[in-house]
């Protein structure tokens, strides 16, 4: 009896296993343990899985080290069109007209923040309707803007009379 208490009290070791410069538990399956990448959707990691034929019900600390060499080639080979490995659909991925090469490609961790904040400027620079949205910190694909988007301080009600 008294071991049966000390059982849920001790905690597993938890291991964790980096894959493009993240860390995901071991405790994770596959399919969302793929996830914790920055750039990784829910359907990019499905494509993987099924693309290289792992399991997605597979914990992480169960890859082998040649299987997660092989995903991280796999998701270099999406950044880098011009590698070779192209087997998901080009509507997955999240870079695909390029306003400057005009390639398609895959982005993940820190260079899809700097691609995202370069886009940003370049939109603010020519003063197009997004840029301009950006710059005055208003949305930018169409909301409402009524009772919304009040967190700059400029609140808009009814006054009672006194």
């Amino acid at each position: 009896m008294a071991e049966e208490k000390k059982k849920p009290q001790e905690k597993e070791l938890e291991f964790l296993v980096r894959v493009m410069g993240y860390d995901i538990p071991g405790t994770k399956k596959v399919y969302p343990g793929l996830t914790r990448i920055k750039g990784v959707s829910w359907t990019i990691s499905k494509a993987v899985c099924s693309a290289l034929k792992i399991p997605m019900d597979k914990k992480i600390t169960e890859l082998s080290k040649p299987e997660i060499v092989e995903i991280e080639t796999f998701f270099k080979s999406l950044g880098n069109p011009s590698q070779g490995i192209q087997s998901i659909p080009s509507f997955l991925k999240n870079r695909r007209s390029d306003p400057v090469s005009g390639s398609e490609s895959h982005i993940f961790g820190s260079d899809l923040d700097i691609k995202k904040e370069f886009d940003i400027k370049r939109l603010k620079k020519m003063r197009s309707y997004k840029g301009v949205r950006h710059s005055v910190g208003l949305p930018v694909r169409g909301q409402r803007t009524r009772s919304h988007f009040r967190s700059k301080g400029k609140t808009v009600g009814v006054r009672r009379k006194k």
